[in-house]
């Protein structure tokens, strides 16, 4: 149980966090008065978020560093910096009643304005999950349903608010259908998932999710302050998600990838060459234990070209073939090994320096991997040794 918290204890803190932040910004909303609300507080919330998506979209733009991922989110800032600078000028400047919640739920027009702008924060992790998959098209046949549903809503006398603020939930469910995908390709090629496993996207769907939610209650509430809490998550929202995806790594990154954002399937042969893999194993297995590359935290799979002149695809069916494993558990197979030696052979050795001396990048991803793979913790499995 130890482990277990260990292991998700900061993917419970951040649920937790979310699901406070959408409680108290709830309960609070309805303490608030409303014309401080309408006439200090929404405006200094607009700029607050203009500032955050204006600034975070120019530095990305200076450090997209040729990453379609860090682009598609700086773009997806701009188009929210923009409305909401326009939102505060149409508000500060001609006194229109833009940021003026009221009393009544919002129109289709509205509602359907509000979801394209969801819409947007879609770009990223679709991106970040399935490169180069976006285009115009694709674009516009995700759009063009929500522009359907406000064509009947005005011709039929049919209330379809609730149809049009559950579509971004439809969005969002396609995008997870994705992620195990995702992650299966990062163990293929990568030994260390740091900074680009699933975990962040999945993070980042359920801050999208939240926003969400808040979105439905901002449509169909009689709460005058009902922009309060949407406001509040999209500050954290555009906050915590700009600072990750200027310091996550990007998987794809000198990879070409075709139009439905997949590597490109490299010629393999028409039948498996037993006695070949045979050959390609003993190589392998004896580069492996001569050089220890696997002690670079960064190790990937074509690196594995230097001993097997191959191409990417079959050197991950090798791996598959010959050892009934991913890139990932195979390297971290040698670099646990080489962590129980270290133990075996240093008791007093701190973890941390068995960690970097075993290819592991923190303390915590080796911990993890070896309890997880020993069923004990590095220090248990010294003292039981």
């Amino acid at each position: 149980m130890g482990e277990l918290w260990r292991e998700y204890k900061s993917e419970v803190v951040f649920f937790a966090v979310i699901v406070v932040i959408m409680v108290l910004g709830h309960r609070l909303s309805h303490f608030l008065p409303v014309e401080f609300f309408e006439n200090v507080l929404a405006p200094f919330q607009a700029t607050a978020i203009m500032t955050v998506c204006l600034s975070g979209a120019w530095l990305l733009f200076r450090h997209t560093e040729g990453s379609r991922v860090r682009l598609a989110w700086a773009w997806t800032l701009l188009v929210w910096g923009v409305t909401e600078a326009l939102l505060v000028a149409l508000s500060a400047i001609w006194h229109l009643p833009t940021l003026h919640s009221g009393t009544d739920p919002l129109s289709s027009v509205s509602i359907v304005a509000g979801n394209i702008l969801g819409w947007a924060l879609i770009l990223y992790p679709t991106e970040a999950l399935r490169p180069g998959w976006m285009n115009f098209r694709r674009a516009l046949t995700q759009v063009l349903p929500l522009i359907a549903l406000l064509v009947v809503d005005y011709f039929i006398p049919w209330n379809l608010a609730s149809l049009l603020t559950l579509y971004p939930v439809v969005l969002v469910v396609l995008l997870l259908a994705h992620v195990r995908a995702y992650r299966k390709w990062c163990e293929e090629n990568y030994s260390s998932l740091d900074d680009i496993d699933a975990q962040w996207i999945v993070r980042y769907l359920a801050m999208l999710a939240a926003v969400g939610l808040s979105f439905f209650y901002l449509c169909v509430s009689h709460n005058p302050n009902r922009l309060f809490m949407q406001n509040i998550l999209l500050f954290v929202m555009f906050v915590y998600s700009t600072e990750k995806i200027l310091l996550r790594k990007d998987p794809w990154e000198g990879m070409v990838v075709n139009e439905e954002g997949e590597l490109p399937i490299e010629e393999e042969p028409e039948t498996v060459d037993t006695l070949a893999n045979a050959a390609y194993r003993a190589k392998l297995e004896q580069w492996m234990q001569e050089k220890k590359p696997y002690l670079n935290p960064n190790f990937r799979l074509i690196d594995m070209r230097e001993v097997l002149p191959l191409n990417r695809t079959y050197l991950s069916q090798l791996i598959h073939s010959e050892y009934d494993s991913t890139f990932y558990q195979f390297v971290n197979g040698y670099r646990i090994e080489e962590a129980k030696r270290l133990l075996h052979e240093n008791p007093d050795m701190r973890i941390e320096d068995v960690a970097s001396g075993s290819g592991f990048s923190s303390r915590e991803v080796f911990t993890r991997v070896f309890t997880k793979e020993t069923g004990v913790t590095p220090r248990e499995w010294s003292k039981k040794v």
